[in-house]
C-alpha cells in the first residue's frame, strides 16, 4: 500500500513538473518600465523543438497613442505590423533545468533593437520571466508575463 501512494504521489508531483516548465500558450506582458500590460502574446513550439513568440494583440500606455509599426526596426521587419510579429524566437528548453529556457532572441518593436534572452516559468507555469541582455546577463533588463488563462 505504501509503495502505491508513495508511486501515485511521484506521477502527480512530475507531471505538476512537467506542466509547470510548459512556455507554449497565450501570455499578456508587462512591461517592466511602466507597470501596464502592452501587449499578448503566444508562444508556440516548433518542429525544430524552439520556442516562438508571436504578438497577437496591443495596447497603449494610458494618454499614449497605440505603436502599430516596427519604425525602428531594421532590414525586412522595417515598418512592419507589430501584431503578426514574432518578438522571441530560438528558445530551447535547458536540459538540466526544465524552467527554464535558453539561447533565445528577444525583439523589442519599440527600440528596433534584438538581445540575447532567456526565459524562467515560475513552478506553477502562470508566470515567466524574460530576461533580455546585450554580451552577458548582468547587463539587460526583466520582464514578468502572466499567463492568459
Amino acid at each position: 500500500m505504501k509503495n502505491k501512494l508513495f508511486s501515485l504521489l511521484c506521477c502527480v508531483l512530475f507531471s505538476s513538473a512537467i506542466h509547470a516548465a510548459d512556455l507554449t500558450g497565450k501570455w499578456k506582458a508587462v512591461d517592466d518600465k511602466t507597470g501596464y500590460s502592452r501587449a499578448d502574446i503566444e508562444i508556440t513550439k516548433n518542429a525544430s523543438g524552439t520556442y516562438t513568440g508571436k504578438i497577437y494583440n496591443t495596447r497603449p500606455l494610458p494618454n499614449s497613442p497605440l505603436v502599430g509599426y516596427c519604425y525602428k526596426c531594421k532590414g525586412a521587419l522595417k515598418d512592419a505590423p507589430i501584431v503578426g510579429l514574432n518578438i522571441i524566437y530560438n528558445f530551447k528548453q535547458n536540459p538540466e533545468k526544465p524552467n527554464e529556457y535558453i539561447s533565445g532572441n528577444v525583439l523589442d518593436p519599440l527600440s528596433g533593437n534584438i538581445y540575447s534572452g532567456t526565459i524562467k516559468v515560475n513552478p506553477k507555469g502562470n508566470r515567466l520571466t524574460l530576461r533580455g541582455y546585450v554580451g552577458i546577463s548582468l547587463l539587460g533588463r526583466s520582464q514578468t508575463w502572466v499567463r492568459i488563462e
